[in-house]
């Protein structure tokens, strides 16, 4: 697959404190972003993630580095045209309605008129505000504003998406909206850059990932290579025996209604456990592997870093 996005080597730097001193905030950042994959950028705040992402977009400049868009320097102008944006934090003019927004982002574009009204029908219909399409942007919720945002970031049917924490401020049936409309444009064929905090969703709709911890990308790939298929342990769920019978084969993590919820490591502890429990009189309800999950990975390379 041809790379939308290449990174290489950039580091960027600001001077901070009374006496300005240097801080380095990335450090040779490494990456490529292939066409058509929905690429998530994880980090803790402050890692480094918005920083590179203004770099990318020619909001600052880095020290050292190259960055290319389409096979083109990331600062031109044909490259930029092919691209959208959807900050972290947007601010919008908010006594324009939602269609007088599109309108202007459209004009921006040069879209004709005939184009921007076909335009911001279908926007609005795909991000869920076609009934708010004549109130002001001052009188949107957290979530709606993210949604117009996602519909300006795609007024110039960019091949490249940029998308700094569009979930946040969500509710739960925003979140699962927002993540259908990511799926869909890269069903659409476009290429998405996302960047979030939230690694429930990340796991669910992203095919390659690359973490950043202090300005450094400390592990990137594809989820199923970046995260172990390997069982962890057992959660084993049972009725009809004392704790104290099961105590050396799995640990009690709670205890209702008769009911035991035992965290069990190891397969040859599983066949004890059963064994006990037939042989007792036992029941049990159900029997979970856990493996390891985006989160844990996250965790872990957050504290080695």
């Amino acid at each position: 697959m041809e790379h939308v996005l290449e990174v290489k080597n950039l580091h960027k730097s600001f001077k901070t404190g009374f006496i300005p001193q240097k801080k380095k905030v990335l450090q040779g950042i490494t990456f490529q972003v292939s066409e058509g994959e929905i690429f998530g950028y994880l980090g803790p705040n402050g890692a480094g993630k918005t920083t590179t992402l203004k770099c990318i977009l020619g909001i600052i400049y880095p020290e050292e580095g190259e960055i290319r868009l389409f096979g083109l320097p990331h600062t031109s102008l044909e490259a930029k045209k092919k691209i959208g944006f959807l900050p972290e934090n947007p601010y919008f003019y908010e006594y324009l309605t939602a269609s007088e927004f599109l309108r202007f982002y459209g004009q921006l574009f040069g879209l004709s008129p005939a184009q921007r009204e076909k335009k911001i029908s279908a926007l609005l219909q795909l991000v869920g505000l076609t009934h708010a399409s004549d109130i002001q942007l001052r009188k949107f919720s957290r979530g709606m504003l993210q949604r117009i945002g996602l519909a300006q970031a795609l007024i110039n049917e960019p091949s490249l998406v940029f998308l700094d924490e569009p979930l946040g401020g969500l509710d739960p049936l925003g979140r699962k909206e927002m993540r259908d409309i990511i799926l869909r444009l890269r069903e659409e064929g476009k290429t998405v850059f996302l960047c979030s905090h939230i690694l429930q969703d990340i796991e669910m709709i992203c095919d390659r990932v690359a973490i950043i911890v202090k300005g450094r990308i400390i592990d990137q790939g594809k989820l199923q290579d970046l995260v172990s298929e390997k069982i962890l342990f057992y959660e084993a769920v049972i009725s009809g025996l004392p704790a104290s019978l099961v105590k050396d084969l799995g640990e009690c993590m709670a205890a209702e209604g008769g009911r035991l919820l035992l965290k069990v490591e190891g397969e040859e502890k599983i066949k004890d456990l059963m064994k006990v429990v037939l042989e007792q009189g036992g029941t049990l309800h159900s029997l979970t592997p856990r493996t390891a999950t985006l989160e844990d990975l996250f965790v872990d390379l957050v504290r080695q870093g």
